[in-house]
């Protein structure tokens, strides 16, 4: 099982519950386009893509840069609050007193770390083909969430997931098989696999 990370340029902020102090934001945006994927398509997230992971619940943590020994909080615990909203994944994370917990916090508070990411697996997507020479779109339909975390850089640190998902649509319509773009894009897929 391969483990897809996506970070977005969501607002994150530190919030006060009491005299407790709690990370608050989105995760994940639904119906926003993706920055280009892998040089080749982009990705959405549509609404209700996390409703069956939060309702069984899956297990899921919240790390520092998906960095599993930098657990801010769990949901099992309690710590973690996880929620789909109209804008998306609705995070609400309760940091240990821990020093690494209170540098980040301290990094969030200054602005330095203001964007979040998720950790998932694929259940079901869909793809649409790109028209005019626009990037194919991958719609993300139901994923089951392993991570958030609040993030240092907004990256797509591990893309080749997708990228084999897209092959694979690729394949999936021989009648466009004469379309240059495509040839281009399947010997460009062949040649990064060898």
């Amino acid at each position: 099982m391969k483990i897809e990370r996506r970070v977005l340029a969501t607002n994150m902020e530190v919030r006060a519950a009491g005299d407790k102090p709690q990370i608050v934001g989105h995760a994940a945006v639904f119906n926003r386009d993706s920055d280009l994927i892998g040089g080749m398509f982009i990705e959405r997230i549509a609404p209700g893509a996390f409703a069956e992971s939060l309702a069984k619940p899956d297990d899921v943590r919240a790390l520092i840069n998906h960095d599993p020994n930098l657990l801010l909080a769990r949901n099992i615990s309690g710590t973690l609050a996880l929620k789909e909203d109209d804008q998306g994944l609705h995070v609400t994370i309760d940091p240990p007193n821990t020093t690494y917990a209170n540098d980040l916090l301290e990094s969030a508070k200054r602005g330095d770390i203001s964007q979040m990411s998720f950790g998932f697996q694929t259940i079901e997507d869909s793809w649409t083909r790109g028209e005019n020479g626009a990037p194919d779109v991958r719609t993300l339909r139901k994923v089951r969430l392993f991570d958030v975390s609040p993030v240092t850089f907004p990256a797509y640190p591990d893309t080749d997931v997708a990228v084999r998902s897209h092959e694979a649509f690729l394949k999936q319509a021989p009648a466009e098989a004469n379309d240059l773009e495509l040839r281009r894009r399947r010997n460009e897929l062949e040649a990064a696999a060898c």
